[in-house]
């Protein structure tokens, strides 16, 4: 699992997934989440604008990836 560190209280779920480079685009992250291919501490997720905060993990393709706080 890759530690993620985000400098803010959160981050959405669409722009967590391009930060991590977990897809290339906007779009993609969108229709990614929307297809419910996305889990957020184990559960599929398909709201983009979910509130991802330090500790949480997310999943994508078997990639998981955890927020952490500065």
């Amino acid at each position: 699992m890759e530690k993620i560190t985000i400098s803010t209280e959160f981050i959405k779920l669409d722009s967590f997934l391009k930060y991590v480079s977990a897809v290339a685009s906007g779009g993609e992250a969108k229709i990614r989440i929307a297809e419910g291919e996305v889990k957020v501490n184990g559960e599929v997720c398909t709201m983009r604008g979910k509130k991802i905060h330090p500790g949480d993990i997310v999943e994508l393709d078997g990639n998981q990836f955890e927020a952490v706080g500065k």
